[in-house]
């Protein structure tokens, strides 16, 4: 089995995983309208907490594929890259980073910043898995859908969508190998520019005098360089919200958010109960929980 193959099979396999329930985690119904309305504004916030466990259980649901048993097994890696990385007797090994998504909160908020240099031969795919508690804000999470797309082309859609020279700079990392490797960087960053206009029309033509191609991103070396010389001679920031998934426009990101945006539960499309949660009405959100899940107005008696 090569790499490319082990990465298709895990992936067919791991749309099995839809509909999966964390047992080990619930949260339990508001005993209120009160509650549930307070409960609605913060539930999005388990996600770190989901997130660990997902990726237990999808590292563990990868050891029981009877395809990788006789070969090696799937290892998880905190806080390295990839999250789960096969050992065994294919090479380069295959890996997976696994990102969990809470679709009320309509915006994927997960960063990818790990550099192109890291993925090599399309070793790394990334893992979205979209869960929400089974009853919208309370009972069990659950997997609603999985999609799984290449690092690569992840890593190569957003350096495309941000890098901009000389407006705005993507740096690759500068060389670590030496250091320990709990001080390694293996991640990109964006740069902003905040010169004044002058500064910028002098920028302009050091940018030209690269040639035609000389604004297009290049994790290089010596392309690299270059650019590190914009960024000594003119002011930039360091971007804070460089790399979100949500925006480095990859189509397949974008058509797996649409189709989870619009799927059904409980009666309204995952969208309505967004807007319904945090734009809409209070009285009209409060009139659609007692409708769908019978949760009280006045506390009960506890």
């Amino acid at each position: 089995m090569n790499t490319q193959e082990a990465i298709q099979i895990a992936s067919e396999h791991l749309q099995r995983l839809k509909g999966h329930r964390f047992d080990s985690l619930i949260i339990g119904k508001p005993h209120s309208m009160a509650f549930a309305l307070n409960l609605s504004k913060v539930v999005s916030k388990l996600s770190p907490i989901l997130g660990n466990l997902i990726e237990f259980n999808t590292i563990e649901f990868l050891n029981t594929l009877d395809e990788f048993k006789s070969i090696g097994s799937w290892k998880r890696q905190d806080p390295d890259f990839p999250d789960a990385l096969f050992e065994g007797d294919i090479d380069p090994p295959p890996g997976f980073e696994i990102k969990a998504w809470f679709p009320l909160a309509t915006e994927i908020t997960a960063r990818f910043k790990d550099s192109q240099n890291h993925f090599g031969q399309d070793k790394t795919h990334v893992v979205m898995l979209a869960w929400l508690p089974e009853n919208l804000i309370f009972g069990y999470p659950e997997i609603i859908d999985v999609c799984v797309f290449s690092g690569l082309s992840i890593a190569e859609a957003r350096d495309e969508h941000y890098h901009n020279p000389p407006d705005y700079l993507v740096l690759e990392p500068e060389d670590t190998t030496s250091r320990t490797r709990n001080l390694q960087q293996t991640n990109t960053n964006g740069y902003k520019w905040q010169g004044n206009p002058k500064q910028f029309e002098s920028a302009k033509k050091i940018v030209e005098s690269w040639g035609a191609d000389g604004s297009h991103y290049k994790p290089t070396r010596e392309y690299q360089i270059k650019l590190r010389e914009l960024i000594a001679k003119y002011p930039y920031r360091l971007d804070t919200n460089f790399a979100k998934m949500d925006r480095i426009n990859h189509s397949q990101i974008e058509a797996f958010k649409s189709k989870v945006l619009l799927k059904q539960i409980h009666g309204k499309s995952i969208q309505e109960w967004s807007q319904l949660l945090f734009r809409g009405s209070e009285s009209s959100l409060s009139s659609t929980l007692h409708e769908k899940f019978k949760i009280t107005f006045a506390p009960e008696n506890l």
